[in-house]
């Protein structure tokens, strides 16, 4: 077993080779979905209220119809129930899709599709690298601020970090300020204070950053590619690498992690141990 499934044609926890969505699903045609992806430690899910907050904005955006948080949390038990090999140190999937619809852009009526799915994952390393990508987040995109199935921007912006040695790309927005890495939230040190993108800039509204202004240790300000690359320290965050210290962007390296992201990444490490869904 290991996949919880609500379509047309499905409703509830089916083995991996059933887990199945028609060729005519819009996630699947036109990337008519919005997703949620979640740290699992243990059998528990990390931060959760807050993923399925913002899967409900993200399908807002899109106008999808958000399932209900009660479904979502029992299927998510479910799934982890069923797969606790994976959920010890777990990746766990919510997908919304618009669900049966045309070959093309239209909808059609009825409910969509929902998958919630986990999968074990490494740890990450200690620290990790990054570089700027050729290409731009569109900050006035209709649907910037969702955490949309349309990812193919990113994957061909990760491949070409990849291809060049490095674990994460980063954009800039169509103004030439710092957005986003390509499934991260990039952080900059500058004397003693961390400082991230606000939203405005087209960056996604990531949970561990969202947790890191709520706790007071780092703040929002429009950041140029001069910050960026003068930066004192650099670091990314998303819900797997938790806080992940940057010790080579682009040409230029660290020696060691700095001291203000040792200790946020320390406090970090603290609080959500003490309350997994803050």
């Amino acid at each position: 077993m290991g996949v919880w499934i609500s379509s047309r044609d499905t409703t509830g926890l089916v083995d991996h080779d059933a887990a199945q969505v028609s060729a005519f699903d819009h996630g699947l045609t036109v990337g008519d979905g919005v997703f949620e992806t979640l740290k699992v430690v243990e059998g528990v899910p990390l931060a959760l209220t807050r993923h399925l907050n913002r899967l409900t904005r993200s399908c807002d955006v899109l106008g999808l119809q958000a399932p209900s948080s009660d479904e979502i949390r029992n299927a998510v038990d479910a799934v982890l129930a069923s797969e606790p090999e994976a959920s010890r140190l777990g990746r766990l999937r919510i997908t919304c899709t618009g669900g049966f619809g045309p070959l093309a852009s239209d909808r059609a009526e009825g409910s969509g599709t929902t998958l919630v799915a986990v999968s074990s994952m490494n740890p990450w390393p200690a620290t990790t690298s990054a570089i700027v990508v050729p290409w731009v987040r569109n900050e006035r995109s209709a649907v910037a601020g969702a955490k949309t199935t349309s990812y193919a921007e990113n994957v061909v912006a990760l491949a070409w970090a990849h291809e060049r040695g490095y674990s994460e790309g980063l954009f800039m927005n169509s103004t030439g300020h710092v957005c986003e890495g390509t499934g991260t939230n990039v952080f900059v040190v500058s004397d003693g204070i961390a400082l991230t993108p606000p939203l405005a800039s087209g960056c996604l509204a990531g949970i561990t950053r969202e947790l890191l202004l709520d706790w007071g240790m780092a703040t929002e300000q429009v950041l140029t590619p001069e910050q960026l690359d003068n930066a004192d320290e650099v670091f990314l965050t998303s819900s797997t690498r938790d806080v992940h210290p940057v010790v080579k962007l682009g040409d230029r390296t660290w020696n060691e992690v700095g001291p203000v992201t040792r200790e946020i990444s320390a406090q970090f490490v603290r609080r959500i141990v003490q309350d997994v869904d803050p």
